[in-house]
Parts: C-alpha cells; structure tokens; sequence
C-alpha cells in the first residue's frame, strides 16, 4: 500500500472521481469518433451528452476529495497578534460598509 500513502484521506471520493473520468472520456470519445447507428437511429449525441455528465459528476468527487485532505486551519493561538490585527481590519472594514450602506 505504498502506492496509496501519499492520496491520504478519502480514498473513495478519490476513486469515484477518477472512475467517472475515465467512463466520462471513453464515452465521449466513443461518441465523437465512432458511428453508433441502429435501425437508422444515431446514438453518438447521447453518449457525448452522457460523458459530459459523467465528467461533471466527477468534479463532487474531485471537490470531495479536495475537502477532505485540507489540513485545519490555524488556531488563534498560533496566529498571535496577527491575527487579532486582522480580526480589528475585518471589523472595522465591515463597520465601513454598514455605515455606508445606512447612509444611502
């Protein structure tokens, strides 16, 4: 499992992603580049509108993934007085937007 040490967590979400690209672009290479015709009836434009779908839904995958493997964010304690500056900027910046918006 040497392999898989460094996808870290959510191994699902990252399986469901690459799955449904991997049938996403075969199906829509299938139905660009192969003639799919039965009893006269094309069937390329759905394959091409089914494997932009599956695309599609392997973006969740990839953003669940993503998610999931962010590490957490820094405390307040770590921030120090940084963050207490940034914390009285964002304050007052929003005070300054109220007060604005009141006054029109």
């Amino acid at each position: 499992m040497a392999l898989c040490d460094d996808l870290s967590r959510c191994k699902i979400a990252l399986a469901f992603a690459v799955l449904m690209d991997l049938l996403g672009g075969a199906a829509l290479l299938v139905g660009v580049f192969a003639r799919l015709e039965v009893r006269g009836q094309d069937f390329g434009d759905l394959l091409v509108y089914t494997g932009a779908l599956l695309v599609l839904m392997s973006l969740g995958g990839w953003v669940l993934w993503y998610s999931g493997n962010i590490e957490g964010l820094t405390s307040r304690k770590d921030l120090g007085h940084i963050g207490s500056a940034v914390d009285r900027l964002a304050r007052n910046l929003s005070r300054h937007i109220r007060s604005y918006r009141g006054r029109h």
